[in-house]
């Protein structure tokens, strides 16, 4: 079993001209059968049965892309950058002085030194200003929510905005991801290059951003399709846990119960907000989140 690691890792990261692609396949054909005699039976039938016609589909996918709106990205673009000097300029205002925002450093010393707030947490190399940390901070100074607004807006551009155009294929005018079906332990799929699995929602600028993809051609249009709860329904199956199971028949949504329990509310009370602190729950205890990760999603105490 080690040698044949050894080789799938070797022949992985080979330098190989495509002109001699036809050594790939041969090597893939040596370690078809590598793995056919070193893998368990359940395993092979399984990468055989489902992950070999999957990587097939996966690279249609890949191949056919998807249509990317350029002119609404380039407005989406120019909005943000008008938006993102706003807040620069009201930063420094609040501030008294012109600082590099993105630096740890200089941030640390402008809201702990100069305008005298409570650090919550000191590292190795100065004040901690984090996210969580500036979170804790949120009532105490006007400036901490917009430097939370900055930080949003600036990776919105940079990471998705921006990006998602230098992508955007000369020829197709399309983006054409990478998925990786191999990489997560869960086995659920991952992207990248760009990564279109995790597009934002939760922001008004997120779905604008989203509404960048659009239909490859005139007369089409593009259809979402997804499992109802899909995760939960089979763990209700295969735990045969009897209020799981109840919940899924009345057709009660099972975050919304789960709220509605914790939170010691009616069905009908529960908020959007109450509802997906109740999904992290959910969905963290299925994949074994810990007590220090669970407080930190849903923001009560450990």
């Amino acid at each position: 079993a080690d040698d044949l690691k050894s080789a799938l890792f070797n022949f992985l990261n080979r330098n190989i001209p495509k002109e001699n692609t036809s050594l790939q396949v041969a090597g893939l054909k040596e370690l078809y059968f590598g793995l056919k005699e070193t893998t368990d039976e359940d395993l092979f039938n399984l990468y055989k049965d489902v992950e070999l016609p999957l990587a097939e589909i996966l690279a249609g996918m890949e191949y056919i892309g998807i249509k990317v709106d350029l002119s609404t990205l380039k407005v989406l673009s120019l909005d943000l950058g008008e938006r993102i000097i706003a807040i620069e300029e009201n930063i420094y205002r609040q501030a008294g002085t012109t600082f590099n925002i993105n630096s740890p450093k200089q941030l640390g010393q402008v809201l702990f030194e100069d305008l005298g707030l409570t650090p919550v947490k000191k590292t190795k190399t100065g004040y901690a200003t984090g996210v969580e940390v500036l979170e804790k901070l949120y009532d105490d100074h006007e400036i901490i929510p917009a430097i939370l607004d900055y930080r949003q807006l600036t990776k919105l551009k940079s990471t998705y905005v921006d990006a998602l155009q230098s992508l955007i294929h000369p020829e197709t005018g399309r983006v054409h991801t990478i998925f990786k079906q191999a990489t997560t332990a869960t086995g659920r799929l991952s992207s990248v290059e760009p990564n279109l699995q995790n597009i934002p929602i939760k922001m008004e600028e997120g779905r604008r951003i989203r509404k960048a993809f659009i239909a490859g051609d005139d007369g089409w249009t593009l259809l979402s399709a997804d499992y109802s709860q899909i995760d939960l329904r089979a763990l209700a199956h295969i735990s045969g846990d009897k209020e799981l199971i109840e919940t899924f028949r009345q057709e009660i949504d099972i975050h919304t119960r789960t709220a509605a329990q914790i939170f010691k509310v009616p069905l009908e009370e529960v908020t959007s907000d109450l509802r997906r602190r109740a999904k992290a729950v959910n969905f963290g205890i299925v994949y074994g989140i810990s007590d220090f990760g669970l407080a930190r999603d849903t923001g009560v105490s450990r």
